[in-house]
Protein backbone atom coordinates (compact mmCIF):
# COMPACT_ATOMS: atom_id res chain seq x y z
CA UNK A 1 0.00 0.00 0.00
CA UNK A 2 1.61 3.60 -1.12
CA UNK A 3 0.74 6.70 0.21
CA UNK A 4 1.50 9.73 -2.42
CA UNK A 5 1.12 13.14 -0.63
CA UNK A 6 0.84 16.23 -2.80
CA UNK A 7 -0.30 18.54 -0.07
CA UNK A 8 -3.81 19.71 -0.27
CA UNK A 9 -4.18 15.94 -1.80
CA UNK A 10 -3.00 12.51 -0.32
CA UNK A 11 -3.80 9.70 -2.47
CA UNK A 12 -3.86 5.98 -0.93
CA UNK A 13 -3.00 2.94 -3.19
CA UNK A 14 -4.81 -0.01 -2.29
CA UNK A 15 -3.61 -2.42 -4.89
CA UNK A 16 -6.53 -4.39 -7.53
CA UNK A 17 -8.50 -6.15 -4.65
CA UNK A 18 -9.94 -8.22 -7.07
CA UNK A 19 -7.47 -8.23 -9.81
CA UNK A 20 -9.71 -9.80 -12.41
CA UNK A 21 -12.40 -7.20 -12.07
CA UNK A 22 -10.83 -3.93 -10.46
CA UNK A 23 -8.33 -2.26 -12.23
CA UNK A 24 -6.84 -0.25 -9.51
CA UNK A 25 -8.23 1.26 -5.98
CA UNK A 26 -7.48 4.67 -4.91
CA UNK A 27 -8.23 6.36 -1.65
CA UNK A 28 -8.01 9.81 -1.35
CA UNK A 29 -8.46 12.84 0.83
CA UNK A 30 -8.33 16.61 0.24
CA UNK A 31 -8.36 19.84 1.87
CA UNK A 32 -8.77 22.81 -0.54
CA UNK A 33 -8.95 26.49 0.17
CA UNK A 34 -12.13 26.59 -2.49
CA UNK A 35 -14.14 23.98 -4.00
CA UNK A 36 -12.58 23.36 -7.40
CA UNK A 37 -13.55 21.83 -10.95
CA UNK A 38 -12.28 18.66 -11.71
CA UNK A 39 -12.18 17.01 -15.41
CA UNK A 40 -12.73 13.35 -15.44
CA UNK A 41 -11.03 12.10 -18.70
CA UNK A 42 -12.61 9.08 -20.46
CA UNK A 43 -10.57 5.86 -20.21
CA UNK A 44 -11.18 2.24 -20.56
CA UNK A 45 -12.43 1.31 -17.70
CA UNK A 46 -15.64 2.06 -15.64
CA UNK A 47 -15.25 4.41 -12.66
CA UNK A 48 -17.04 3.61 -9.23
CA UNK A 49 -16.49 6.49 -6.67
CA UNK A 50 -17.88 5.87 -2.54
CA UNK A 51 -17.06 9.05 -0.60
CA UNK A 52 -17.49 9.88 2.99
CA UNK A 53 -17.85 13.41 3.23
CA UNK A 54 -19.66 15.61 1.10
CA UNK A 55 -21.08 13.91 -1.76
CA UNK A 56 -19.91 14.08 -5.72
CA UNK A 57 -21.16 16.95 -7.86
CA UNK A 58 -21.10 15.54 -11.87
CA UNK A 59 -22.37 15.77 -15.25
CA UNK A 60 -20.96 16.18 -18.58
CA UNK A 61 -21.98 19.67 -19.08
CA UNK A 62 -19.42 22.23 -17.99
CA UNK A 63 -22.27 24.52 -17.12
CA UNK A 64 -23.14 21.90 -14.25
CA UNK A 65 -27.22 22.11 -15.74
CA UNK A 66 -27.21 18.54 -15.77
CA UNK A 67 -25.17 17.64 -12.51
CA UNK A 68 -26.32 14.82 -10.28
CA UNK A 69 -25.66 14.90 -6.28
CA UNK A 70 -24.49 11.57 -4.71
CA UNK A 71 -22.33 9.96 -2.47
CA UNK A 72 -22.15 7.42 -4.73
CA UNK A 73 -21.74 6.98 -8.71
CA UNK A 74 -20.78 4.67 -10.90
CA UNK A 75 -19.68 6.10 -14.43
CA UNK A 76 -19.66 3.86 -17.62
CA UNK A 77 -17.50 4.25 -20.62
CA UNK A 78 -17.62 7.48 -21.91
CA UNK A 79 -16.30 9.56 -25.20
CA UNK A 80 -16.39 13.40 -23.50
CA UNK A 81 -15.20 14.41 -19.92
CA UNK A 82 -16.72 14.60 -16.96
CA UNK A 83 -16.74 17.55 -14.79
CA UNK A 84 -16.96 16.80 -11.11
CA UNK A 85 -16.96 19.29 -8.88
CA UNK A 86 -14.83 18.87 -6.03
CA UNK A 87 -15.85 20.62 -2.29
CA UNK A 88 -13.32 21.89 0.01
CA UNK A 89 -13.42 18.92 2.08
CA UNK A 90 -13.80 15.47 0.82
CA UNK A 91 -12.64 11.68 1.32
CA UNK A 92 -13.16 8.56 -0.75
CA UNK A 93 -12.54 5.72 -2.64
CA UNK A 94 -12.25 5.52 -6.54
CA UNK A 95 -12.40 2.25 -8.41
CA UNK A 96 -11.20 1.49 -11.48
CA UNK A 97 -13.40 -1.33 -12.64
CA UNK A 98 -13.07 -3.30 -15.85
CA UNK A 99 -15.90 -3.06 -17.94
CA UNK A 100 -16.27 -6.60 -18.97
CA UNK A 101 -16.56 -7.40 -15.03
CA UNK A 102 -19.66 -5.77 -14.20
CA UNK A 103 -22.25 -8.34 -15.14
CA UNK A 104 -20.24 -11.10 -12.56
CA UNK A 105 -19.75 -7.93 -10.00
CA UNK A 106 -23.14 -6.69 -10.34
CA UNK A 107 -25.24 -8.53 -12.79
CA UNK A 108 -25.68 -6.11 -15.53
CA UNK A 109 -23.45 -5.19 -18.16
CA UNK A 110 -21.68 -1.83 -18.95
CA UNK A 111 -23.79 -1.39 -22.02
CA UNK A 112 -27.00 -0.39 -19.79
CA UNK A 113 -24.92 2.34 -18.53
CA UNK A 114 -24.03 4.27 -21.79
CA UNK A 115 -22.30 7.42 -21.69
CA UNK A 116 -23.89 8.40 -18.47
CA UNK A 117 -23.06 8.26 -14.48
CA UNK A 118 -25.59 7.18 -12.52
CA UNK A 119 -26.15 6.72 -8.81
CA UNK A 120 -24.50 3.55 -7.81
CA UNK A 121 -27.33 2.25 -5.52
CA UNK A 122 -29.51 2.11 -9.06
CA UNK A 123 -27.11 -0.88 -9.90
CA UNK A 124 -25.14 -1.88 -6.57
CA UNK A 125 -28.90 -1.94 -4.61
CA UNK A 126 -29.58 -0.63 -1.07
CA UNK A 127 -26.63 -3.16 -0.11
CA UNK A 128 -24.09 0.01 -1.24
CA UNK A 129 -25.12 2.38 0.95
CA UNK A 130 -24.51 0.16 3.52
CA UNK A 131 -21.35 -0.40 2.52
CA UNK A 132 -20.05 3.10 2.05
CA UNK A 133 -21.07 4.16 5.56
CA UNK A 134 -19.25 1.07 6.92
CA UNK A 135 -16.48 2.02 5.29
CA UNK A 136 -16.45 5.77 6.44
CA UNK A 137 -17.05 5.06 10.05
CA UNK A 138 -13.48 2.58 10.00
CA UNK A 139 -10.83 4.25 10.97
CA UNK A 140 -7.79 2.93 8.62
CA UNK A 141 -7.35 2.56 4.98
CA UNK A 142 -6.36 -0.84 5.29
CA UNK A 143 -9.41 -1.90 7.05
CA UNK A 144 -11.14 -0.24 4.60
CA UNK A 145 -9.44 -1.74 1.22
CA UNK A 146 -10.22 -4.86 3.38
CA UNK A 147 -13.62 -4.82 3.88
CA UNK A 148 -14.07 -3.47 0.21
CA UNK A 149 -12.79 -6.42 -1.21
CA UNK A 150 -14.50 -8.61 0.64
CA UNK A 151 -17.72 -6.85 -0.46
CA UNK A 152 -16.49 -6.84 -3.90
CA UNK A 153 -15.33 -10.97 -3.74
CA UNK A 154 -19.22 -11.65 -2.33
CA UNK A 155 -20.74 -10.56 -5.15
CA UNK A 156 -18.05 -12.09 -7.82
CA UNK A 157 -18.67 -15.48 -6.36
CA UNK A 158 -22.12 -15.15 -7.19
CA UNK A 159 -23.08 -16.86 -10.47
CA UNK A 160 -23.90 -14.32 -13.55
CA UNK A 161 -24.28 -14.72 -17.25
CA UNK A 162 -20.85 -13.88 -18.97
CA UNK A 163 -20.18 -11.65 -21.83
CA UNK A 164 -20.10 -12.87 -25.53
CA UNK A 165 -16.75 -14.79 -25.72
CA UNK A 166 -17.00 -12.65 -29.47
CA UNK A 167 -17.28 -9.68 -26.80
CA UNK A 168 -14.31 -10.42 -24.75
CA UNK A 169 -11.94 -11.48 -26.97
CA UNK A 170 -12.53 -8.00 -28.93
CA UNK A 171 -11.43 -6.46 -26.40
CA UNK A 172 -8.71 -8.08 -25.62
CA UNK A 173 -7.90 -7.62 -29.55
CA UNK A 174 -8.13 -3.75 -29.06
CA UNK A 175 -6.14 -3.71 -25.91
CA UNK A 176 -3.25 -6.10 -27.46
CA UNK A 177 -3.27 -3.44 -30.51
CA UNK A 178 -3.95 -0.36 -27.89
CA UNK A 179 -6.74 1.05 -29.99
CA UNK A 180 -4.47 0.96 -33.81
CA UNK A 181 -5.68 -2.26 -35.67
CA UNK A 182 -8.46 -1.66 -38.24
CA UNK A 183 -12.32 -2.76 -37.75
CA UNK A 184 -12.50 -5.26 -40.38
CA UNK A 185 -9.14 -6.72 -39.08
CA UNK A 186 -10.94 -7.41 -35.75
CA UNK A 187 -14.30 -8.67 -37.13
CA UNK A 188 -12.43 -11.28 -39.16
CA UNK A 189 -10.37 -11.96 -35.76
CA UNK A 190 -13.70 -12.76 -33.83
CA UNK A 191 -15.27 -14.28 -36.68
CA UNK A 192 -18.18 -12.08 -36.92
CA UNK A 193 -19.65 -9.21 -40.02
CA UNK A 194 -18.19 -5.55 -38.75
CA UNK A 195 -22.19 -5.16 -38.06
CA UNK A 196 -23.00 -7.64 -36.11
CA UNK A 197 -19.65 -7.44 -34.28
CA UNK A 198 -20.83 -3.52 -33.64
CA UNK A 199 -23.97 -4.42 -32.43
CA UNK A 200 -23.17 -7.33 -29.86
CA UNK A 201 -20.17 -5.07 -28.58
CA UNK A 202 -22.14 -1.78 -28.38
CA UNK A 203 -25.47 -3.82 -26.34
CA UNK A 204 -22.35 -5.46 -23.64
CA UNK A 205 -20.32 -2.37 -23.66
CA UNK A 206 -22.18 0.82 -24.52
CA UNK A 207 -19.74 1.91 -27.19
CA UNK A 208 -18.60 0.66 -30.51
CA UNK A 209 -15.44 -1.32 -31.09
CA UNK A 210 -14.17 1.98 -32.85
CA UNK A 211 -15.25 4.05 -29.96
CA UNK A 212 -12.93 1.29 -27.80
CA UNK A 213 -10.08 1.47 -30.06
CA UNK A 214 -10.02 5.38 -29.75
CA UNK A 215 -10.24 5.37 -26.15
CA UNK A 216 -7.54 2.94 -25.91
CA UNK A 217 -5.20 4.73 -28.15
CA UNK A 218 -6.12 7.97 -26.49
CA UNK A 219 -5.45 6.32 -22.89
CA UNK A 220 -2.37 5.02 -23.94
CA UNK A 221 -1.02 8.88 -25.00
CA UNK A 222 -2.46 10.33 -21.73
CA UNK A 223 -0.16 8.25 -19.51
CA UNK A 224 2.84 9.10 -21.69
CA UNK A 225 2.02 12.43 -20.88
CA UNK A 226 1.19 12.19 -17.41
CA UNK A 227 4.93 9.99 -17.18
CA UNK A 228 6.63 13.02 -18.52
CA UNK A 229 5.17 15.77 -15.97
CA UNK A 230 5.42 13.35 -12.98
CA UNK A 231 9.11 12.46 -14.20
CA UNK A 232 9.78 16.34 -15.58
CA UNK A 233 11.24 14.81 -18.86
CA UNK A 234 10.76 17.01 -21.81
CA UNK A 235 7.61 16.53 -23.46
CA UNK A 236 7.50 15.79 -27.37
CA UNK A 237 3.67 15.77 -28.36
CA UNK A 238 4.81 14.93 -31.89
CA UNK A 239 6.60 11.79 -30.85
CA UNK A 240 3.96 10.85 -28.26
CA UNK A 241 1.03 11.00 -31.02
CA UNK A 242 3.44 9.25 -33.48
CA UNK A 243 4.34 6.00 -30.72
CA UNK A 244 0.28 5.84 -29.70
CA UNK A 245 -0.04 5.16 -33.53
CA UNK A 246 -1.69 9.38 -34.29
CA UNK A 247 -1.12 10.59 -37.46
CA UNK A 248 0.56 13.54 -36.57
CA UNK A 249 0.59 15.91 -33.28
CA UNK A 250 -2.37 17.58 -34.57
CA UNK A 251 -4.48 14.43 -34.42
CA UNK A 252 -3.12 14.23 -30.83
CA UNK A 253 -4.56 17.36 -29.78
CA UNK A 254 -7.93 16.93 -31.76
CA UNK A 255 -8.84 13.37 -29.70
CA UNK A 256 -7.75 15.80 -26.71
CA UNK A 257 -10.29 18.44 -27.66
CA UNK A 258 -12.98 15.87 -27.47
CA UNK A 259 -12.18 13.83 -24.93
CA UNK A 260 -10.76 16.42 -22.48
CA UNK A 261 -12.70 19.86 -24.16
CA UNK A 262 -9.11 21.21 -23.70
CA UNK A 263 -5.76 21.02 -25.15
CA UNK A 264 -2.82 18.59 -23.67
CA UNK A 265 -1.04 21.31 -22.04
CA UNK A 266 -4.29 23.21 -21.13
CA UNK A 267 -4.91 19.55 -19.18
CA UNK A 268 -1.81 19.46 -17.71
CA UNK A 269 -1.86 23.05 -15.93
CA UNK A 270 -5.44 21.88 -14.67
CA UNK A 271 -4.50 18.94 -13.20
CA UNK A 272 -0.69 18.86 -12.35
CA UNK A 273 -1.29 18.06 -8.93
CA UNK A 274 -3.42 14.55 -10.29
CA UNK A 275 -1.02 14.15 -12.22
CA UNK A 276 2.16 14.28 -10.21
CA UNK A 277 0.18 12.11 -7.73
CA UNK A 278 0.72 9.26 -10.13
CA UNK A 279 -3.30 8.23 -9.43
CA UNK A 280 -4.38 5.34 -12.10
CA UNK A 281 -2.51 2.24 -13.31
CA UNK A 282 -1.17 1.72 -17.41
CA UNK A 283 -3.10 1.33 -19.90
CA UNK A 284 -1.91 -2.10 -20.52
CA UNK A 285 -3.79 -2.70 -17.26
CA UNK A 286 -7.09 -2.52 -19.16
CA UNK A 287 -6.67 -5.69 -21.40
CA UNK A 288 -8.60 -8.01 -19.86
Amino acid sequence: MTELDQGEWRFVEGGQLVPDAVVSAVGYTSLLDQPALHRGLPSPALTLVLTFDEPVISGFERSGQDADSTHLVLGGLHTRPAYITQPRVQSGIQLAVRPLALRRLFGVPAGELREQAVDAREVLGSGAEDLRQRLAELTSWPERFAALATYLRANAAEASPEPRPEVVEAWKWIAWHRGTGSMSALARHVHLGERQLNSVFKAELGISPKAASRLMRFEHARQRIARAVRERTPLDLAAVAHSCGYYDHSHLVRDFQQYAGCSPSRWIGHELRNIQAGAGQPAEEFAV
